[in-house]
C-alpha cells in the first residue's frame, strides 16, 4: 500500500468511527484504538503535505484562530416560524392552508424543535464549505472553522447527494455534556454556565476553535434548501440527509391529520424530559414539498409551517416596583421591577408589562405575589397574580399621565395600545433611540459606536441627532471618558465606512415607524431612490406589495416632517447611499407594473425562485393565492388543481413559463 492510499484508508475508517459514534450514538471502536490511527494519521499528513485534504478527521481538534467573523449573506433567507399554542391555533393554520391549496388531502411532518444556536451548512461536492449563523436570517457569520471541530457535523458525506445545498440545525449541548462543563468550571473556581441555549451560541463565536473542539456540541439538522433537490417531501428529505452522514433525530414522525399532530404534541410535552437536550416544542411542516412552494412565505414565515411551543416554566416572585421606559419612536413601557427569580435557567430581575390594558386587566400592584413566565421562552412576562398573597392596603395602581423622562403629556390614539410621548425632538430616550437604532448591526453597523458611547455623545452636546455623527472629529472624542486616541480614530473611521452601506439598509436605519428589514427592502426596490419615496403618495404606497395602509400612512408623515428631511438632506450631503446601486438596479425595468402573478407548479429552463424573482424585478407583483386581482398564473408541471380551477373560475389568464419569458423579451 503507497503512502497515499495509506493516508485515505485511515481518513475512511475514521470517518466511519466517528459516524458511528456521534451521529448514530453506537461505539465501534475503544477511545484508545481511535487515538492511536489518529495520530498515525497525524503523522503521515505532516510529513506528506503534497496530501493534503480539508475534510480530513485530523481538522477536528481545532487551532485556528479567528479574530473577526465574517459576514455572509444566505443564498436561502433563513425564515422565523410563527407560533401556536393550543389546538384552535392549529386548527385555524389548517383553515388558512386548505384556502390556499383548496381542501386537498395534506399530510404533516412533525418534529422536536430543539433549543440551540441555527446555523447553515453548505455542501458542495458532498464536502462542507460554509457554516453561517442564522443572524437576521438574511445574512449571518462565518463560523466553518468552529463547525469543522464539532464531530457530528460530516466534513465529507456519502452516497448520493445533490451536488450542491444548505442544510439547517441547531448547535446544541446536550444535558449531560453541559452539567459536565459546569462541574468542570466550579472545580476550578469559575462561575456555571447559566443555561445550554446561550453556551452553545456563545461557542460559535469563540476565536479559539481548540477551545469549541473541547466543548460536547452536537448538530441536529432539519431542513433542506437548495434547488432541484431531487425530492418530494419533507419527510423524505429527513431520510436522504441521515444516509448522507448528518445526525437527523428519528423522532420526526408522519401524521396524516392535525389530531395526529396534536397526539404526537401531547406524548413529547410528557416525555421530552427523558431526552438528553432541552426541546422547547414541535415544529409541524406541510410535508409535500409542491405544497409548500403553493403556500409560499409571508415576510417574515413560511406558511406552510407552524411551531407549537409547550407550556413555558413558571415561578413566583414579588413585584417591587413598575416603572416605565420610552422607545425611540415614543412608546412608553411599563416595567416590573422583581425580587431576582431563576427561570428556565436565567436570572430574572425584570418584566414587561406591556400596556395600560394589561395593567388593569391583571389588577397588578406594586408589592404583589406575581407569577412570571417567558413569553415564547424568550421575554419574561407576568401572566397572573397570586391574590390569595395580596397585602392587605396595596394601592391600585395608577398609569402614568406624563412622559418619565421629558414630562410631556402623554397621548394615545384611538385604536392603539400603548401610549406615547408626543416630544420626538426633545425627548431625550427617543432621540438616543433612534441613534442607537441607526447605528444597530442590521442597520448602518458602525464599527467603534455602541449604546453608551451614544448616550455620552448625546450628554456631552456633541450629537443631537444621526446626522451629526458624520460631523465628529477624533478631537472632539478623544477628551470623552473612556476615549483613547485609538478609538476614537476607530469610531470616525467606522461613521466614515457606513457610508457605503445599502440604501435598503440606510432606509431601515432612519427609524420610520412600521418600517422594518424588510419592509425597507421592498419600498427601495419599488421607489429605486429617496426623492420617489419621498414623494409617494399613501395610495401609492399601498399598491406596493405588503405594503399596508398603517405603514403608507407613517412613511407619508415621517416626510412630512420638515425636520426629518433637513435629516435626510445632510445624509445625502455626507454621501450615503440614497438610491440603489447600479448593480442592483441591473437587470430592472418596469414592463410588469401593476400585474400580479401566481405561480404554480415545476418549471423546466428556470426555477421556481428564479422566475418569482424575474417577476418582481420587473415591476410586478408575485401572489400566493388567486383571486380576481391576479393578472396571470405561471403554470408549470405539476400544478396544484384548485389553482387551475379557481383561474378558470375567476376567468385569470393561465399562461405557460415560454409565455412569461416572452413577456419579457
Amino acid at each position: 500500500m503507497t503512502t497515499q492510499e495509506k493516508i485515505t484508508s485511515l481518513r475512511n475508517e475514521l470517518r466511519e468511527h466517528n459516524h458511528n459514534y456521534y451521529v448514530l450514538d453506537k461505539s465501534t471502536i475503544s477511545d484508545y484504538e481511535f487515538d492511536m490511527k489518529l495520530k498515525e494519521l497525524q503523522a503521515l499528513e505532516e510529513a506528506h503535505p503534497e496530501f493534503y485534504d480539508a475534510t480530513s478527521p485530523t481538522l477536528r481538534v481545532g487551532g485556528a484562530v479567528t479574530k473577526n467573523f465574517e459576514t455572509i449573506q444566505h443564498q436561502h433567507r433563513m425564515y422565523s416560524l410563527d407560533n401556536s399554542y393550543s389546538k384552535e391555533d392549529l386548527e385555524d393554520w389548517e383553515k388558512r392552508i386548505q384556502r390556499i391549496l383548496g381542501n386537498v388531502e395534506v399530510e404533516y411532518t412533525c418534529e422536536l424543535k430543539y433549543d440551540g444556536a441555527s446555523i447553515s451548512l453548505t455542501y458542495e461536492d458532498g464536502k462542507l464549505i460554509k457554516a453561517v449563523t442564522r443572524g437576521d436570517g438574511f445574512q449571518g457569520d462565518d463560523v466553518t472553522t468552529n463547525i469543522k471541530t464539532i464531530k457530528s457535523v460530516p466534513l465529507q458525506l456519502k452516497g448520493d447527494y445533490p451536488p450542491r445545498f444548505d442544510i439547517r440545525g441547531e448547535i446544541i449541548l446536550t444535558l449531560e455534556g453541559f452539567a459536565k462543563m459546569n462541574r468542570e468550571r466550579i472545580a476550578n473556581g469559575e462561575e456555571p454556565y447559566m443555561n445550554p441555549r446561550n453556551t452553545a451560541s456563545g461557542s460559535l463565536k469563540l476565536q479559539d476553535s481548540s477551545l469549541v473542539a473541547q466543548r460536547p456540541l452536537e448538530c441536529l439538522l432539519y431542513s433542506l434548501a437548495g434547488e432541484r433537490l431531487g425530492l418530494t417531501s419533507q419527510f423524505e428529505a429527513l431520510e436522504n440527509a441521515r444516509s448522507w452522514g448528518f445526525k437527523v433525530p428519528t423522532v420526526a414522525k408522519l401524521c396524516k391529520s392535525i389530531d395526529e399532530v396534536l397526539e404526537f404534541v401531547e406524548h413529547w410535552d410528557v416525555h421530552r424530559h427523558d431526552l438528553p437536550y432541552e426541546t422547547d416544542g414541535v415544529v409541524i411542516k406541510v410535508n409535500s414539498l409542491r405544497y409548500q412552494d403553493e403556500l409560499g412565505h409571508t415576510a417574515k414565515a413560511p406558511r406552510w409551517a407552524m411551531a407549537y411551543k409547550f407550556k413555558a416554566e413558571q415561578v413566583s416572585t414579588v413585584l417591587n416596583e413598575i416603572t416605565y421606559q420610552v422607545g425611540r419612536t415614543g412608546a412608553i413601557t411599563p416595567v416590573a421591577n422583581l425580587t431576582p427569580v431563576l427561570l428556565a435557567g436565567t436570572t430574572v430581575k425584570r418584566a414587561s408589562l406591556h400596556n395600560a390594558d394589561q395593567i388593569e386587566k391583571l389588577d397588578i400592584r406594586e408589592g404583589d405575589t406575581v407569577f412570571v413566565e417567558k413569553g415564547g421562552e424568550i421575554i419574561p412576562k407576568i401572566i397572573a397574580v397570586d391574590l390569595s398573597k395580596r397585602p392587605a392596603g396595596l394601592t391600585l395602581t395608577q398609569y402614568i399621565t406624563h412622559c418619565p423622562e421629558c414630562g410631556t403629556r402623554l397621548i394615545r390614539k384611538e385604536g392603539e395600545a400603548q401610549h406615547f410621548c408626543p416630544n420626538d425632538t426633545g425627548c431625550p430616550p427617543q432621540i438616543t433611540g433612534r441613534i442607537q437604532h441607526f447605528i444597530s448591526r442590521k442597520a448602518m453597523d458602525i464599527e467603534g459606536l455602541g449604546g453608551e458611547t451614544v448616550e455620552l455623545l448625546f450628554k456631552e452636546g456633541l450629537i443631537a441627532n444621526y446626522a451629526d455623527l458624520y460631523t465628529l472629529t477624533k478631537n472632539q472624542i478623544m477628551p470623552l471618558e473612556r476615549m483613547a486616541e485609538k478609538s476614537a480614530e476607530n469610531l470616525v473611521n467606522g461613521v466614515a465606512a457606513s457610508k457605503a452601506i445599502p440604501f435598503e439598509r440606510v432606509l431601515f436605519a432612519l427609524g420610520i415607524r412600521y418600517v422594518g428589514e424588510t419592509v425597507a427592502k421592498k419600498l427601495a426596490k419599488a421607489y429605486k431612490n429617496i426623492d420617489a419615496l419621498m414623494n409617494a403618495s399613501e395610495e401609492e404606497l399601498v399598491a406596493v406589495d405588503e405594503i399596508g395602509g398603517r405603514i403608507a400612512e407613517s412613511v407619508v408623515q415621517f416626510f412630512d416632517n420638515l425636520a426629518n428631511v433637513q435629516i435626510v438632506d445632510r445624509l445625502k450631503s455626507y454621501g450615503l447611499q440614497f438610491s440603489l446601486s447600479e448593480e442592483q438596479l441591473e437587470g430592472q425595468t418596469e414592463k410588469l407594473k401593476g400585474q400580479t402573478f401566481v405561480v404554480s407548479g415545476v418549471f423546466e429552463s428556470i426555477s421556481r425562485n428564479e422566475l418569482k424573482k424575474l417577476i418582481e424585478d420587473n415591476g410586478g407583483k408575485v401572489s400566493s393565492s388567486i383571486s380576481s386581482k391576479t393578472s396571470f398564473l405561471v403554470a408549470g408541471d405539476n400544478m396544484g388543481p384548485s389553482k387551475k380551477t379557481k383561474a378558470e373560475t375567476l376567468g385569470v389568464p393561465i399562461i405557460s413559463e415560454q409565455d412569461f419569458l416572452q413577456k419579457l423579451q
